[in-house]
């Protein structure tokens, strides 16, 4: 009877530890966040896109080859750095692209467009009002700009609400390229005591995570200035957790720091690059899709994971006429024929390479995703 009697209260010990295992792995929840840099419109890109058959502009084939990661993921952000202002379709130095690119974005799983950066006053007012306009009728949320006050105030912070998490969006630029902006319009520049207001507002809406998402920097160069050190500490030192930027339009580092002892947080991508664009001076050809994953435990959000693609943008000449694809990189490395001239091919294995020697010197426990076996890991 006593063995009898202890097998019981042994088989009902088991059980009851297996039954709280389960129950504690149900309360381990997660979400996946891919930020994507500067999408642009350049003259090329606008003529590439035209079809004259139907008179329409077509996108599709820009994010045919990274469709697939950016739909596994939970929630996909990137900076819309053009207007939806309408034709005249124009590049540089005032963009203005077709509507087709931001629909192409959508259906490839793109969900969010941040737009606070140099050129969102491109095309006046006329052209912040349709941009709005066209991101709401394809139902993309975004942030930054604003058709006046109130709409800042009803729609500001941006809120994300998936798999339980509830996630801030906040969004600065350091200007808008010397153009006023017209009332009752506003974006949002990067004001320190804004910006911790801002964050208050975040804060008491008892959100998991705020993200800031700055247009801020020097074109073209590699590594942060004074500038983005200095305000990236004071967003921190406000509450803020995340913080994405954008403009230099080449990679610069992430830091992701763990504090074991106070058990806070930071990381900062300085900056994502060009997502799509027509540049190719080096290293402006490319950039970083960066992956940030979360996990919830007992109500406690913290960052699980943080790692990166390297893309690129190829564009060769089908039938005489030029296209553009974005590719995660590494997926390609070993893939030469894939590319329809040595040349291709040769350019962005320089573009990895000089990435590479960049980020594995400054990067701090961030990763590169690489594509092994057929799975990126």
């Amino acid at each position: 009877m006593k063995k009898t009697g202890l097998i019981i209260v042994l088989i009902f010990f088991l059980g009851h530890i297996t039954a709280q295992v389960k129950y504690e792995k149900k309360e381990i929840q997660s979400l996946s966040i891919l930020f994507m840099g500067d999408i642009m419109g350049h003259d090329t890109q606008i003529e590439a896109a035209f079809d004259e058959a139907n008179n329409t502009y077509d996108y599709s084939g820009y994010l045919k080859h990274l469709e697939s990661e950016i739909k596994a993921c939970d929630i996909a952000i990137a900076n819309l750095e053009v207007t939806l202002a309408g034709p005249p379709y124009k590049g540089y130095p005032q963009f203005s692209s077709p509507d087709g690119l931001a629909i192409t974005c959508r259906d490839a799983g793109i969900d969010c467009f941040i737009h606070a950066n140099n050129h969102a006053v491109d095309r006046g007012k006329q052209g912040i009002i349709r941009t709005l306009d066209v991101l709401d009728s394809l139902g993309i949320p975004h942030t930054g700009v604003f058709r006046d006050s109130a709409d800042r105030l009803s729609n500001y912070p941006l809120i994300i609400q998936k798999n339980n998490f509830k996630i801030a969006i906040l969004n600065y630029t350091y200007g808008t390229n010397g153009i006023k902006v017209p009332e009752p319009c506003i974006v949002n520049f990067i004001d320190w005591k804004t910006i911790e207001d801002d964050i208050n507002q975040a804060t008491s809406l008892e959100v998991d995570k705020i993200i800031v998402c700055v247009h801020w920097g020097l074109e073209y160069q590699s590594l942060p200035n004074e500038n983005q050190t200095k305000l990236a500490k004071y967003i921190f030192s406000r509450g803020a957790d995340i913080i994405i930027g954008s403009h230099p339009h080449v990679i610069q580092p992430m830091i992701w720091v763990k504090d074991s002892i106070d058990r806070e947080e930071s990381l900062v991508v300085y900056s994502l690059g060009n997502f799509v664009s027509n540049q190719r001076k080096r290293m402006t050809d490319g950039g970083i899709v960066f992956k940030l994953e979360l996990k919830k435990k007992d109500q406690v959000t913290s960052i699980s994971n943080a790692s990166y693609y390297l893309s690129w943008v190829y564009r060769p000449d089908i039938a005489g006429k030029k296209q553009f694809y974005i590719l995660f990189a590494d997926e390609f490395i070993d893939k030469p024929e894939f590319f329809n001239t040595k040349a291709d091919y040769n350019m962005m294995m320089m573009f990895v390479d000089d990435s590479r020697k960049l980020l594995e010197e400054h990067n701090q426990k961030v990763r590169e995703l690489r594509f092994d076996d057929g799975i990126w890991q």
